[in-house]
């Protein structure tokens, strides 16, 4: 068997090209076949190729895959600036996120076949690709636009993005040397954009993280150095770049201020370029102003700067300092102060106004930096303590926090497509729900019983639209849910097949006559989440049968809880129609936990099944609180274990729940074991305390392992849960105190200032057991579980915030078992001045054991001179 000459495959399919056939073409297209491609296109008239054009569009929009990557993306784009009339029409192909030409490369082959056609409109397409960018925007596709640009001598894009995707460029270059990239430097240097792009990366918010990643590393478990700062420095001791141009940009954007972590690459570069006194007088102002407004890792820079200029003003510095002494930052003020005091020895004639200026630090925060501003004040003249003590505590002061707000009442029903509409598409504009789902869910639901063909043709471009931000990103996460509420969204009106497909769901998650009726499919997932799994199953059954005139459980206050009252009006408007299993259910747990004897009476007058339901839920008490105990979870005791089990701390303090005594726990909510459960979880946990609105304690079990994650694997985002948890009711018990623990003791800030926030709302409504929380942070920090060094700002937070009395209490509980182990861990010494001044302020006397044995050892560290600090105060008391 012989094979055809490839050029007479060519010529071939030039012909069927030139005579009408396009289905070869798209072939070779689809099968990446990309020298083929450009050679079945050479040649082609005009008119063809437009005509093969309006093909290619309907062909592309029929044959759109996942991602066209490298040998497909490049063909399709040969295809396209081959075929296609005007930039704008290529865009629209060449633009999409899916389609990746392969770099470089690509761009050189789409330039010539440009060229053979006379195209003239590249740099238009290039700029237009490069409006699309976006955070996912593959590199090579940077290349892609850049190289054609560069080919036809246009200027690059600008954008924030743009300016981005050309520094992931500098790290990822197109070309290598032996297998190796040339050296950042060496990079930069030969970069045709850099003149235009490097000012822009002292005005892009952020860019600093990007700037930092670019490393010398090896291999994956290599971090490496970063290596841009010095090649910059680098490319400005040869004159490439203006050296001008690097302090002055850094400086500016060390002004303008940034995430802190970003603002280090501008601080590293500064070193690098290493400025001259010259360099640094010229810009005084500039120091000095990041002296008393910078963050501290800035400040200390600008402090270290302007320490070696020998001609300084002094004025200048005493201007900056009357500011910057009042900054938090402890070692900043005290290397502030040491100045300070050397200039005083230095300028005899103008210690006392040098004095006054030291004076304005006895009034920090930290005792410490108090006491030494006074003795440095006195040393050179001035007596801060000269006007008196300050006025003693005559008696005991409490909490001074405003009542909490009550919880508002829910937004009215949805009852409008367009607003509908709008409300799925700022849904699925984000990965996280909140409260939100419910109502699109009831409206859903109200307007899919009246019209649903109708609510389906609107809601069907919408989740074409945004479907991909949910239903694909989180399939390892087991509470996800993304998919499924995708899937509602797209059930209005449909076939008997989505029907059955929902019942077979729902079937599938409910036991009928069996205790518990949720079934568990995976250990891993919480009752409360099986419930709205089951939930979200029955609603499809909704929307694709009989309507229903709304959800029976939507809540009538922002906190999920549900009116009696208006639940047996919305009983009665179904009349002789039975409610869902899980809506009533839903209903039922989100009344409050004591309802009046008449709601029962009111139930049971309706005559139906779902309305005796209610009545005998009302006369049964509702859901009994459940039974919690703390329980330690060992690497060997935890249930279920998975690969990623591997990366649980070796030990963590949770808690188990039992049913108390003669109750029956018919959806198996307290029955449920210690769950390994971790990980990020986009925003799923938001919902579960508008689930249970009156069982505090039981949705703070359920999420305990989240909260945990925080403190003892540095996990995001678990804490936040704990301002959802104290706007519901219900006891906290030790999961809340266990909670409110780990989440002082977070990794992250965020998720330490969403704990101060839950300690002071819960401190406004007395629905705190400071003590008890207390007890369990001691405990976590005795055995290693948490770090204490990060409890101290967030309590001292809550203290000004204006609840000293609450933190005091957590204190004396939790002093005990620190000061009993046998190294006195980081931040203890901190934690002993907050103890002491909320003692000192609220007048409260409350008795710390071990701290008398701590306090009467020998020496003069921080540990003891603390100790003794709140042992005299307490002594006072």
């Amino acid at each position: 068997m012989t094979h055809a000459d490839p050029s007479l495959r060519t010529v071939r399919r030039r012909h069927e090209l030139a005579n009408g056939g396009t289905s070869d073409l798209f072939d070779l297209v689809d099968r990446g076949a990309i020298k083929a491609v450009a050679a079945a296109l050479h040649g082609l008239p005009e008119q063809r190729r437009r005509e093969i054009g309006v093909e290619l569009t309907a062909w592309f929009k029929q044959h759109q895959r996942g991602i066209w990557w490298s040998g497909t993306g490049t063909a399709l784009a040969i295809a396209v600036v081959g075929c296609l009339p005007t930039a704008a029409q290529a865009a629209t192909i060449l633009g999409r996120p899916s389609v990746n030409p392969h770099g470089r490369l690509a761009a050189e082959l789409v330039h010539a076949v440009a060229r053979e056609r006379g195209v003239d409109w590249l740099v238009d397409l290039a700029h237009r690709i490069a409006a699309r960018f976006t955070e996912q925007t593959w590199v090579g596709k940077w290349h892609f636009v850049a190289t054609l640009l560069h080919l036809d001598g246009g200027a690059p894009p600008t954008d924030d993005m743009a300016v981005r995707l050309w520094l992931t460029a500098v790290d990822s270059p197109a070309t290598f040397h032996q297998g190796q990239p040339p050296p950042v430097a060496d990079r930069l240097r030969d970069d045709p954009f850099l003149a235009v792009m490097l000012p822009r990366l002292f005005e892009v918010d952020d860019i600093g993280n990007l700037m930092l990643g670019i490393t010398d590393h090896h291999d994956r478990t290599d971090p490496g150095r970063p290596v841009l700062p010095p090649a910059l420095a680098q490319l400005a001791a040869e004159g490439v770049v203006d050296r001008s141009l690097l302090l002055d940009g850094s400086l500016g954007r060390l002004l303008r201020g940034d995430r802190p972590g970003a603002l280090r690459a501008f601080t590293m570069l500064l070193d690098q370029l290493a400025p001259t006194t010259a360099e640094v007088t010229a810009r005084v102002t500039d120091y000095l102003r990041l002296l008393v407004d910078a963050p501290a890792p800035v400040a200390t820079m600008a402090q270290k700067a302007l320490r070696t200029l020998p001609e300084l003003e002094l004025e200048s510095i005493l201007d900056a300092s009357r500011q910057m002494l009042t900054r938090p930052d402890k070692t900043l003020v005290r290397a502030q102060l040491g100045w300070l005091d050397q200039l005083a020895r230095q300028h005899r004639d103008r210690a006392g106004e040098i004095a006054e200026v030291i004076a304005v630090a006895a009034d920090h925060p930290a005792v410490q930096l108090r006491e030494r501003a006074v003795a440095l004040a006195a040393r050179h003249g001035l007596d801060p303590a000269a006007d008196g003590p300050a006025p003693a505590v005559t008696r005991p002061r409490g909490d001074d926090l405003p009542p909490p707000p009550t919880p508002a009442q829910s937004p009215a029903p949805i009852t409008d497509l367009d607003e509908l509409t709008e409300e799925v598409a700022a849904l699925l504009a984000t990965p996280y729900r909140g409260t939100a789902l419910e109502r699109v869910l009831d409206g859903l639901v109200r307007l899919t019983a009246t019209d649903g063909p109708r609510v389906h043709a609107a809601l069907a471009p919408v989740v074409e639209r945004r479907h991909w931000s949910w239903a694909d990103a989180h399939r390892s996460d087991p509470l996800c849910l993304c998919a499924t509420v995708v899937e509602l969204f797209t059930s209005a009106g449909c076939s008997d097949g989505q029907r059955e497909r929902w019942e077979r769901l729902r079937t599938a998650l409910h036991r009928v006559d069996a205790t518990p009726e949720l079934v568990v499919t995976d250990p891993r997932v919480p009752p409360v989440h099986r419930l709205l799994h089951a939930r979200l199953a029955e609603i499809g059954g909704y929307l694709t049968g009989p309507g229903q005139p709304g959800l029976l459980a939507a809540p009538t206050t922002t906190n999920g809880q549900l009116d009696p009252a208006a639940l047996v009006d919305r009983l009665a408007a179904l009349g002789d129609r039975e409610p869902g299993h899980w809506d009533l259910t839903q209903a039922l747990l989100r009344l409050p936990t004591e309802v009046d004897e008449a709601i029962a009476g009111q139930a049971a007058a309706l005559g139906t099944a779902a309305g005796r339901r209610l009545a005998a839920w009302v006369r049964d008490g509702g859901l009994p609180q459940p039974v919690v105990r703390p329980r330690t979870v060992t690497q060997s005791s935890s249930q279920g274990r998975r690969w990623a089990d591997a990366y649980l701390p070796d030990e963590r303090i949770l808690v188990e729940l039992a049913p108390p005594d003669g109750a029956v726990d018919r959806y198996g909510l307290f029955t449920t074991p210690v769950s390994p459960l971790t990980g990020e979880h986009v925003g799923w946990v938001d919902l579960w305390p508008s689930m249970l609105p009156g069982h505090r304690g039981l949705v703070t079990a359920y999420a305990l392992p989240l909260i945990a994650g925080a403190a003892d694997m540095d996990e995001r985002g678990g804490p936040a849960l704990l301002p959802l948890l104290a706007e519901i009711a219900g006891p906290g018990g030790v999961a809340l105190d266990l909670a409110l623990a780990y989440g002082l003791s977070a990794r992250h800030g965020p998720d330490r200032v969403a704990t101060v926030d839950a300690l002071l709302a819960l401190a406004a409504t007395g629905d705190i057991d400071a003590a008890g929380i207390g007890e369990q942070l001691g405990t976590l920090v005795a055995r290693h579980l948490v770090k204490l060094s990060r409890v101290v700002e967030p309590l001292r937070d809550v203290a000004q915030a204006g609840a000293p009395l609450t933190v005091w209490r957590l204190l004396a509980a939790t002093l005990p078992a620190v000061l009993a182990m046998p190294t006195a861990p980081r931040g203890l010494p901190d934690l002993l001045t907050v103890a002491a001044e909320t003692a000192a302020t609220t007048g409260v006397r409350i008795e710390v054991p071990g701290l008398a044995a701590v306090a009467g050892r020998g020496g003069s560290g921080r540990l003891v001179t603390e100790a003794r600090r709140l042992h005299r105060v307490l002594d006072a008391g």
